[in-house]
């Protein structure tokens, strides 16, 4: 005879066949284990979380729900709030840190009991759980990049450096700041600015190549320049490559501001033209990212060539520790 206390058991809510279907809001509380820290609500009605919460998010409709469930990580979630199907709450549109430091810092998830994750599936439906297209905003899927026989050709990464970075470097320059570099920061206290963080950043690249006056580094996927500029500064011979014609042009009139012209270029191309070789160093900051896993060994190969013998390579990207 079973344990009376099991009937009492929160992790076995819902354990039951002809029990309830659960509502979003308490698959959510569950999946939280009931600490919200801001209100959510639903378009099935419910809701959740404290009710005078300063922060909220809205799930709109089951496209949604299907965008959270099968999405990793918090890609759902941002699949979810470009197609419109999740509306957040207490924060400005164009200002939502304060609520995304609270699902990062306050929202964690827990593996629930096997009879409740198939309550939850049985509440949801399995037709919800069946991977949707992503909105239009993202780049085309990955089987039809492969399909289309583009993919990762020199055309194809062309045009998707294009669609990105060619919008204006005025737009770039409201976004970035006045260091105009793309890739993440390395802050050297919590005090210093953004700026600060960038530029520490070249600094610990520079010193890992350990690069002196009179050497000669290429910089693949250089941006706006960024460390072209700042090794040339310490008198680098640097070249970047890059496949965007703006920041080819702001990178060139930067250097020309700078009185660097003499050390630093910028060119706007295809890393894979760069004829020159013996480089002593290569750095590829954030470009790792579009070039495809199948293509890795070709473009550590290519970059290899590139160098002198005892030349170093420094690569940063970004990397998940599950794939």
């Amino acid at each position: 005879m079973p344990d009376e206390a099991e009937h009492d058991d929160p992790g076995h809510a819902g354990a039951s066949a002809a029990a309830p279907k659960l509502t979003l809001a308490q698959i959510l509380e569950i999946l939280a284990g009931g600490r919200l820290p801001l209100r959510f609500t639903a378009y099935d009605g419910s809701s959740a979380g404290p009710p005078d919460a300063a922060l909220g998010i809205e799930l709109k409709s089951p496209r949604g729900t299907s965008y959270l469930a099968t999405a990793r990580g918090d890609l759902g979630l941002a699949r979810a709030y470009i197609a419109g199907d999740l509306e957040i709450h207490g924060v400005h549109p164009g200002d939502p840190y304060e609520l995304l430091k609270a699902l990062a810092g306050d929202l964690v998830f827990s593996l629930p009991h096997p009879r409740v994750i198939a309550d939850i599936v049985r509440s949801i439906g399995v037709s919800h759980l069946l991977p949707v297209a992503p909105p239009p905003e993202e780049a085309p899927a990955r089987w039809r990049r492969a399909a289309s026989g583009l993919r990762h050709s020199k055309g194809r990464d062309a045009d998707a450096i294009h669609h990105h970075y060619d919008v204006s470097n005025t737009f770039y320059e409201w976004v970035l700041g006045p260091s105009m570099t793309y890739t993440c920061a390395c802050y050297p206290d919590a005090g210093a600015t953004l700026d600060e963080a960038q530029e520490n950043k070249y600094r610990l690249v520079f010193e890992k190549l350990r690069l002196k006056p009179g050497d000669r580094l290429l910089d693949v996927g250089c941006g706006w320049g960024g460390m072209v500029r700042y090794a040339a500064r310490r008198g680098i011979r640097a070249t970047g490559v890059t496949l965007s014609r703006e920041q080819t042009a702001w990178a060139q009139q930067a250097i020309a501001d700078e009185g660097l012209a003499g050390l630093a270029e910028v060119r706007y191309g295809d890393y894979r033209d760069i004829g020159e070789t013996r480089f002593d160093a290569v750095s590829s900051i954030g470009l790792l990212e579009h070039i495809g896993v199948r293509n890795y060994a070709a473009y550590f190969a290519f970059l290899q060539s590139r160098l002198r013998p005892g030349g170093l390579l420094l690569n940063h990207c970004i990397t998940r520790p599950e794939n």
